[in-house]
């Protein structure tokens, strides 16, 4: 006979089960104890040390202080490399954020007054690190440029008179040498490129504070932020401030795998976004800057752009994979070559090309009078084109003269066209873009005012007439789009522009 006090029992007994065992269907998780094995992994683990690391790389590692003849400094106290604020009109919405974040006469640029015919000095200040014995050091270009002095202080407090070798604004990179040389700590490059998602140890003077460390993981690669044609940075999210730029980011074997340039910012101070250069670029451009002073890059003389999915139909590609050559220009070894507008370049010395930035970089980092095997697709079928680079030329522009104005009525694209006259008088290439309807399927494309429509659907045109009968003819052939090949300002790209629906 069950007596009361055992019934109790059974019934909280019975309760204690249905919470371990039931309370996974009533939604509160199991309770499971933790295996042995783990307990101990766990227990094991400690969190990352990178003292060794730190212990070896440091002594390489510098500040650079550099003096400025006649120049405002942002707030970062980094040269010129600093946003520079644009003839803005009073009020402008944007003169506010321009102000806030340290451009030139902003709020966070020293308000000091110039005498006109006095000399005047500003102090700007980066990192660097040693490459060599000898004392060749590497930095930011937009912490040295325009310096007048340069001196680079140790992380035990020596100090050096250093001069700047050479300097290349496009991957925003310098070289500088102590004056008296000396044997000096160095660190190597890495040979091997770092994977997303390993540490990474970063070593510089943020806000002039020597011989900091931050360490993160590689969080992305190939970034471009549109800080050149050469972008190819390194993403990390080692904390990175003002002052950093040109430390060195390393790999925990304490290898450079980057040179610090850049951070993402809306405060100015670090968020987790931070860009660095990578090795195989810095270790070109270092090498080419030691023995010239200057960089030398390979020219091939096309003007190259992005294939849409829009472009990839109407030209009959397979895939948006590519770079779609707008204009190949006359004399250059492209040209000479054979390459054309309209082909598609798809690799550059048997790499696959996935956007026209590859090819650009990989041009880029060969020098002239080495030979470029490029891939092409020309109407549907593979050809291959040798060609030998050259050096880059100076900047040239091409200039269209206004002439009679002609609208277009027939499509209604939203354009106004006039022919492009040359210093005879007499029509030349091309016809000018003299106005646009900013709601026209024209503008929604990206035609503006001062654009030059080249051709249409392949053929070249001349007057506002060649415009109108090729597009009643391309619509008669039943195409949804019509490519037109446009030149604005000192290149030229292609833009396929649907028809307007019925």
């Amino acid at each position: 006979m069950t007596t009361k006090t055992q019934l109790k029992n059974r019934l909280l007994a019975g309760a204690a089960a249905l919470a371990l065992v039931g309370a996974g269907a009533l939604g509160t998780p199991l309770l499971k104890s933790e295996p042995a094995f783990a307990q101990t992994a766990r227990q094991a683990l400690p969190g990352p040390s990178f003292s060794d690391t730190v212990e070896k790389v440091r002594p390489a590692v510098f500040s650079v202080k550099v003096k400025v003849e006649n120049a405002a400094m942002g707030d970062d106290g980094e040269g010129q490399g600093g946003m520079q604020m644009p003839d803005l009109p009073e009020g402008h919405p944007l003169e506010k954020f321009f102000r806030q974040f340290g451009g030139r006469g902003g709020e966070g640029a020293p308000q000091s007054k110039m005498k006109p015919g006095k000399k005047h000095y500003a102090q700007a200040q980066g990192s660097g690190f040693f490459i060599s014995a000898d004392g060749y050091g590497v930095t930011n270009n937009h912490v040295v440029d325009k310096a007048v002095e340069v001196s680079i202080t140790m992380d035990d407090g020596k100090t050096y008179d250093a001069k700047v070798i050479g300097r290349d604004p496009k991957t925003d990179l310098a070289l500088i040498k102590v004056k008296d040389g000396g044997k000096f700590s160095f660190v190597k490059f890495a040979e091997k490129t770092p994977r997303v998602g390993d540490w990474v140890i970063a070593v510089g003077n943020p806000f002039g504070l020597g011989g900091t460390v931050t360490a993160g993981i590689v969080s992305a690669r190939g970034r471009d932020i549109g800080a050149g044609p050469y972008d190819d940075f390194i993403q990390i999210d080692a904390a990175v401030n003002r002052g950093n730029s040109g430390g060195p980011t390393f790999n925990i074997d304490g290898e450079v795998i980057g040179v610090n340039t850049a951070i993402v910012s809306p405060s100015g101070g670090n968020v987790g976004i931070a860009f660095a250069v990578p090795t195989d670029t810095v270790t070109k451009v270092v090498a080419s800057l030691k023995d010239t002073g200057t960089v030398e890059r390979g020219y091939a003389g096309v003007q190259i752009q992005p294939i849409t999915d829009e472009l990839a139909d109407s030209l009959g590609l397979k895939s948006t994979k590519g770079a779609l050559v707008s204009e190949a220009q006359p004399g250059t070894p492209a040209a000479e070559a054979g390459i054309k507008s309209g082909d598609t370049i798809v690799s550059v010395n048997g790499d696959k090309v996935e956007a026209p930035k590859d090819v650009i970089r990989r041009i880029g980092n060969m020098k002239p009078g080495e030979e470029v095997k490029l891939g092409v697709i020309r109407d549907g079928k593979d050809r291959s084109f040798t060609l030998k680079l050259a050096a880059v030329p100076g900047d040239k522009i091409a200039k269209a003269d206004d002439a009679k104005v002609e609208e277009d009525h027939t499509l209604k694209l939203g354009v106004q066209l006039a022919p492009v006259k040359g210093k005879d008088g007499k029509a030349g290439q091309g016809v000018q873009v003299v106005a646009v309807d900013p709601d026209g399927l024209a503008a929604e494309q990206g035609l503006r005012k001062g654009d030059i429509i080249l051709e249409i659907a392949g053929k070249t045109v001349t007057e506002p007439k060649d415009v109108k009968d090729a597009l009643v003819a391309a619509k008669k052939d039943g195409k949804k789009n019509v490519v037109m090949r446009i030149r604005s300002g000192e290149g030229s790209r292609f833009v396929a522009i649907p028809f307007p629906k019925a």
